[in-house]
Order: structure tokens, then C-alpha cells, then sequence
């Protein structure tokens, strides 16, 4: 087929690419790395092993193995579930719209990573009279928030299109069934032009076949795709990506940037994660992660999450320090929740305590690093006169 010769140009572009995810699917276990525990006075009590002895089995729905949330659970498992005790299986999934619902019925998962607009999506559902939504949103609760996911606007290098407002009526990839990019997409165009996208428009593909429609086929006009910045399936790209594909840029002066971020925020792809093909800096917009699991009551559940929770705090260090590059944006902090969004009562009270407790160790270590010294030698006449002479 004259397609296949094609491909053979894109491989400089997307070997890498794909023989990553060839690769990811074969790499061993991680070697488990004892995390360091660090004291707090507030802190409390860790939380009890598991009587037995026994790594707890869990699993995270993450996304695709191109992507940033699949790393980010890697990252969990490695530097916190296995510190804890908990022997966190990474789970591959098309994104966080499927996770809400793995996480609710699927035997064995207990954390998924959600995009804030879908889990805002089914609650929204919900209070609308969606008796599904309800039943699949209410019982799960947040961990924490995470980090900034920046959405790239994907047309071919010799497109005409270079703002993201113009892609009203193109053919575009949004993202497979179940996605969180399908959601974003849809709810991005919604916003942007007052209106649904065409059905005729949306084309339901994975990032890796909605590049290959746009650049070989040439099928769609432009690829949707949310992932947190470095993501390996921009950087395994290669010099050669120019010739192909650009990102379309955020146009602050448009009237549909501004009906966007009544949802979404601006954000910057920035030259440095992508250079070897992208030249400079690309304004965009972005979505929040957040750390998810279920209200879970059973007791062994909940001192295995509590575990987790200490971990996470005493080990935070090590994800920033080791992790991927999106743990510097995150912060261990639990800021207030918009209505009807809650935290796992267990694991909040531990973080909040984990967290004053760690406040109050520097707060301490910056009061002893600023104490003068005892002086020394003669008393001065105006310490004699009050009375402060004890040397």
C-alpha cells in the first residue's frame, strides 16, 4: 500500500515511539527502594504492616504508555506504594474518563489519576439527574491534586491553521472512547465556539493513530492531545518531527481563548522539553491532575491508604528528586475543594498532620539557625546597669 511506504518516512519521526511502548510492555519490575522515613514531632504513629507479613496487592489506571500519567504511577510504586508495603500494579487505560469507572468496579484498583475536567464532568452528570454518573462519581474521593497537564494542538507542518481558535469545523483527533482527551476536546470546542463539535468531525483515535491519520493519511486536520510536559511521546521524537507536524498556539486576543478559560488556564510548552524539533516556546491551555481512590471503610484498607499516605509525605523528596520532571510542579498541599469535590477522610488527616509536621521541623530549624551565640569577654556598662551580666 502507498501508506506503508509513507510510514517509512514518519519512522524518523515515530520509531522511537513506538518501540517504546514495545519496550515498556517488557521492562521487569522495578527493584524495590526501602524509602527513609523523616520525623516530625506532629507527625503521627505509622500506620500498622499487614499482620501477615504481606506486600497488599493494589493496582492504578494510569493512560497510555506514551504518556505522563503512566509514569507518574510508576513513580508512585517505586518511591511510596512499596516504602508502605503495597506492591501497586501500574495499569494501562485510554485515559481518565475509563479510570473513574475502573476505579469504581474494577476488583483490585484503588488509585486512579483523573483529569479535573472529567471528574468534574460526572459530577456535573449527576447533579443533573444522571442516576450512572451518580452511582460511578460519589463514593470516590481525591488524594491529592497533582500537576498542570498542558493540551498540544497537533496540525502538519505545512497546514494553514496556526491558532488553536481556528480549528472550528476541521477534522479533528480527539482522543480514543473513554478518554479524558476525548472529554477535553469536546468540552474545549464547546466552550470556544458556543456550539457541539459535528460528529462527523470527531474522530475517536489513540495519540499515535491520530498522528498517524494527520501526518500519512492525512485524514484529520488536527490531533487533540492532553499529557503533562516532558512527554515521551514528543520527546522520543526526532529533528526530522518539523517537516511533519507543529503545535498550534493560544491566541490571547481571540474571543474564544476567553470563553476557554472559564474552564481551562494558559500555560507554555516550553522549547526546552522538546529540543530536538520544537524551536520555541508555544502558549496552550491546560488541565489539573488529581490523585484518586474510593471511600473505603474496610479496616485493612484503610491502614494500608494510611501507610500510603505516610509514605507519600516522608518519600515526596525522592519523587521530586528521582520522579518525572512533574513532580517539581506538584506541591504536598491540600488546598480547598470546589462544591461537592472531597478528600479521603483518612489520608487527609494524615497528609494535613504529616504536613504540620514537617512546617513546624523548619520553622524550628530556622528559629535555632538565627539564635545569637552566647557572648563573651567583659560585661558592658549597660548590661551591668540592667542587671544582664551573668558571665
Amino acid at each position: 500500500m502507498p501508506i506503508r511506504s509513507t510510514v517509512r518516512d514518519l519512522v524518523l519521526v515515530m520509531a522511537a515511539v513506538v518501540a517504546s511502548a514495545s519496550c515498556a510492555a517488557q521492562q521487569p519490575p522495578a527493584s524495590r527502594t526501602p524509602g527513609a522515613a523523616r520525623a516530625a514531632a506532629t507527625r503521627p504513629a505509622p500506620a500498622p504492616a499487614p499482620a501477615s507479613g504481606e506486600l497488599a496487592q493494589y493496582k492504578i489506571v494510569t493512560a497510555s504508555k506514551t504518556g505522563t500519567y503512566i509514569q507518574i504511577g510508576r513513580d508512585l510504586a517505586k518511591w511510596v506504594a512499596e516504602p508502605a508495603g503495597i506492591e501497586l500494579e501500574v495499569l494501562e487505560s485510554k485515559g481518565s474518563a475509563e479510570n473513574v469507572r475502573r476505579m469504581r468496579f474494577e476488583p483490585g484498583v484503588k488509585l486512579a489519576l483523573v483529569q479535573s475536567d472529567v471528574f468534574q464532568a460526572y459530577l456535573d452528570e449527576a447533579k443533573s439527574g444522571n442516576a450512572e454518573a451518580g452511582k460511578v462519581i460519589r463514593p470516590l474521593r481525591l488524594i491529592m491534586p497533582l500537576y498542570d497537564e498542558e493540551i498540544y494542538f497537533v496540525a502538519r507542518a505545512d497546514s494553514p491553521l496556526n491558532f488553536i481558535h481556528e480549528i472550528k469545523n476541521k477534522k479533528i483527533g480527539v482522543g480514543p472512547i473513554g478518554s479524558g482527551t476525548a472529554l477535553s476536546s469536546r468540552t474545549l470546542y464547546q466552550l470556544m465556539f458556543n456550539e457541539a463539535m459535528p460528529p462527523e468531525n470527531a474522530k475517536y483515535l489513540t495519540n499515535e493513530e491520530a498522528l498517524i491519520q494527520l501526518t500519512v493519511e492525512k485524514s484529520i486536520d488536527v490531533a487533540i492531545i492532553v499529557a503533562g510536559q516532558p512527554a515521551k511521546l514528543f520527546t522520543d521524537m526526532q529533528p526530522e518531527a518539523r517537516k511533519f507536524i507543529k503545535i498550534l498556539k493560544l491566541d490571547e486576543g481571540a474571543i474564544e481563548t476567553a470563553r476557554a478559560r472559564k474552564t481551562y488556564f494558559p500555560a507554555t510548552l516550553r522549547a526546552s522539553s522538546y529540543p530536538a524539533w520544537l524551536t520555541a516556546d508555544v502558549p496552550t491551555l491546560t488541565v489539573k491532575a488529581f490523585l484518586v481512590t474510593y471511600d473505603y471503610g474496610l479496616q485493612s484498607t484503610v491502614g494500608n491508604l494510611n501507610r500510603f499516605a505516610d509514605s507519600l509525605c516522608s518519600n515526596f523528596d525522592k519523587l521530586q528528586a528521582n520522579g518525572h520532571p512533574k513532580w517539581k510542579q506538584v506541591k504536598l498541599e491540600l488546598p480547598p475543594l470546589g462544591r461537592d469535590w472531597r478528600y479521603y477522610g483518612p489520608v487527609e488527616k494524615r497528609l494535613r498532620n504529616c504536613i504540620a509536621g514537617q512546617a513546624a521541623a523548619r520553622s524550628s530549624a530556622s528559629t535555632a539557625d538565627q539564635t545569637q551565640p552566647p557572648r563573651t569577654g567583659a560585661c558592658t556598662e549597660q548590661e551591668l546597669v540592667l542587671s544582664l551580666c551573668k558571665r
